[in-house]
């Protein structure tokens, strides 16, 4: 059974997505903390930097935001094409001129958010990339015919001059991604008419994107999420209005507990507690630890406890199995983001070494979020990448 826990407590939110009573994914929503990931902005161009081919653009916030060159050129097909760097974007882009952007990575303490001009406006069934003819399919989608008939149907029922993710959920769905296209484009078509308005003179928000429960529940649409038990009523009424305009989920249970410990119920505060932890021990004796920095975040595979039975290679291939799905589980459950650079014990086999990447691409189908494994360097540390589901403030 796959259900949603939402706790409202004094500072803000705590959801917890379960999976027969163990946690799967967990988030805090602080109160005062305001989550700016995917937002569209009309923003003023404030400053151009040759040397960093970079802008700092106002879209009404405390700081301003940053945007690259790569970001305000036409989308590409990465895998045919590469950006043309020789432009100075000073030619592109001018100061004070109005430019309609999205942010990709919110803002912290020392920085302001990171902003495209490639927008990526998110439908149950299709993201939607307004201004290029890329039509791309969920990776999680490996049927071939599959992939092939939502391909055709995207493109012959989405307008000329947009393209578009297809989302997993479209799996074996017909009507309900043409009618999902004719929605997400109508909401785009919005979102231009109000950015091309000559009135329009000071920065300004076009479109907020969907709060972390909204997005759990649009990516869980294929997942069957069965029950979402909340413990304040004004939740409640929201995702009954949600469950209305959302025909998915006519067979949603929402239940009211008005407990001040709703985590209790399948005792999720222990599991929750573990989530903080540096150290985690694995079954068989061997241990990861999990170190977090700026750049990127640095996971140890450790034998510890474990001697084995076997050869040295089984031994330190058994650690290396175990740490892998805990790996997988960990970056979902901390809503780990960005690079990731794992360091298994040294395998000479390079059959082991193919079988825990195996492993590792199996564990992550799993994760909703976008992963992409780089596979084993020169220095034998396995690297890869995640797009965070929610922003973080650190």
């Amino acid at each position: 059974m796959t259900e949603i826990i939402i706790q409202t407590i004094e500072n803000g939110k705590q959801i917890a997505l379960i999976e027969n009573g163990k946690l799967i994914e967990y988030y805090e929503e602080d109160k005062e903390y305001r989550r700016r990931e995917g937002n569209i902005y009309i923003g003023i161009v404030k400053d151009v930097i040759n040397g960093m081919q970079s802008a700092f653009v106002d879209i009404g916030t405390e700081k301003n935001s940053f945007i690259h060159l790569k970001d305000i050129l036409p989308k590409i097909d990465e895998t045919k094409e590469t950006p043309n760097q020789n432009i100075e974007i000073s030619k592109v882009v001018k100061t004070n001129q109005k430019l309609l952007v999205q942010v990709k990575k919110d803002s912290n303490e020392k920085k302001g958010a990171r902003v495209s001009s490639h927008i990526n406006l998110p439908g149950k069934y299709i993201a939607l990339l307004p201004n290029t003819d890329i039509v791309t399919i969920s990776q999680k989608i490996e049927d071939k015919k599959e992939q092939e008939r939502l391909i055709k149907l995207v493109k012959e029922n989405i307008s000329q001059g947009n393209g578009a993710i297809i989302r997993t959920s479209a799996q074996n769905k017909e009507k309900e991604v043409i009618e999902d296209i004719k929605k997400v484009e109508k909401k785009w078509n919005d979102i231009i008419q109000t950015s091309i308005n000559p009135e329009l003179k000071e920065p300004q928000l076009l479109y907020r994107s969907e709060n972390i429960i909204e997005k759990m529940l649009m990516d869980l649409a294929d997942k069957a999420v069965e029950k979402v038990t909340v413990n304040d009523p004004k939740i409640k009424k929201e995702l009954e209005t949600f469950k209305k305009e959302n025909h998915e989920y006519s067979n949603l249970k929402i239940e009211l507990k008005e407990l001040e410990n709703l985590l209790g119920i399948y005792e999720l505060e222990k599991q929750i507690e573990k989530i903080q932890n540096r150290k985690i021990w694995l079954k068989c004796g061997g241990f990861i630890t999990i170190d977090k920095t700026e750049a990127l975040t640095a996971i140890d595979v450790n034998t510890g406890k474990y001697l084995g039975n076997q050869s040295l290679e089984q031994t330190i291939y058994k650690v290396n199995q175990e740490a892998t799905v805990e790996i997988a589980k960990q970056l979902r459950l901390r809503d780990i983001g960005g690079i990731i650079i794992i360091d298994y014990i040294d395998m000479k086999s390079k059959e082991n070494k193919e079988k825990i990447q195996n492993i590792l691409e199996e564990e992550l189908k799993k994760d909703r979020s976008k992963t992409q494994i780089e596979g084993f360097t020169k220095l034998d540390l396995m690297e890869l990448t995640r797009k965070h589901i929610c922003s973080h403030k650190d």
